[in-house]
């Protein structure tokens, strides 16, 4: 993959496909799903790139924080439900297993849900449009989601006979709780922006016209923080879900002394003193 520089802040990755597009702006990466005509669903060419994208960008010291959108007026429609019901023979491939087909769909998720969730800088999703099955759980993997007014999501699963999958039901529930998780995953009805808002699944609703600009915004604001300090926060945070709180106690203590040692604390001790805005170098 190459990078195509096109100022001096912004800079387009190539990404294997027109399905995906992704550039580094004021160090925000833009991670755009591009099959407008399908609803930005899922495919055999976007997927692959998308896992690319996380990784490539997660690692990358130049980008500070990642954010997912789809291009037209949806996020992302989860699979292509016309094609999940291929003709038995369709394909010269020989017919997988039950263990090979779970053990091919563990690896598909852990490196797509699972590496999104893993990424220690922070995530944002903007959805311009509905969020359905897989794409609901894109967005769900995500730390933060913005929505536009006219966005809904919907589990969907359950329409279409099927259980879920990519950690759908587990980021849910930490959303929303079990009684509601299980609400919308029996149901599968569409649950507007404005509900989604009231029960946690997206922190901000925002006028149609307004999604994109105000989604960078904070991308960019968080971008420019404190790199060290963001990734305790969210090793902390995470660990929130998991741990007691005396083992949750000592991680904090462990992350705040070496935070306090970063250069980019004592730069905004610096810039508190001196009544200025703190510039970061990124420790």
């Amino acid at each position: 993959m190459t990078a195509t520089a096109m100022t001096s802040s912004e800079t387009v990755i190539d990404t294997g496909t027109d399905e995906l597009l992704c550039e580094i702006r004021d160090r925000v990466a833009v991670i755009t799903l591009n099959r407008p005509q399908a609803r930005n669903s899922l495919s055999d060419n976007l997927t692959p790139a998308l896992r690319r994208m996380i990784k490539q960008c997660g690692e990358d010291p130049n980008v500070g924080a990642l954010l997912i959108t789809g291009a037209g007026d949806a996020f992302c429609a989860g699979g292509d439900v016309k094609g999940m019901g291929g003709k038995p023979g369709s394909s010269n491939a020989p017919e997988l297993t039950l263990d090979q087909k779970i053990a091919r769909l563990q690896e598909r998720q852990r490196t797509l849900t699972g590496a999104l969730v893993n990424v220690r800088k922070p995530t944002i999703a903007a959805l311009p449009g509905p969020a359905a099955g897989a794409g609901l759980s894109l967005a769900l993997a995500c730390d933060l989601r913005i929505a536009a007014e006219s966005a809904f999501v919907t589990t969907a699963y359950v329409k279409i006979g099927l259980s879920g999958d990519y950690g759908m039901s587990w980021l849910l529930t930490r959303l929303v709780g079990t009684s509601r998780a299980r609400e919308l995953m029996f149901f599968g009805e569409k649950i507007d922006a404005k509900r989604c808002e009231a029960l946690g699944i997206v922190n901000r609703v925002v006028p149609d016209d307004k999604l994109r600009e105000e989604a960078f915004a904070w991308a960019k604001k968080l971008a420019e923080g404190p790199t060290t300090a963001l990734r305790f926060l969210k090793d902390n945070l995470d660990e929130a879900l998991m741990n007691d709180f005396l083992t949750s106690l000592d991680h904090e203590a462990e992350r705040m002394v070496r935070s306090a040692g970063t250069a980019d604390h004592k730069e905004a001790v610096k810039a508190f003193v001196e009544k200025r805005k703190p510039v970061f170098k990124r420790s």
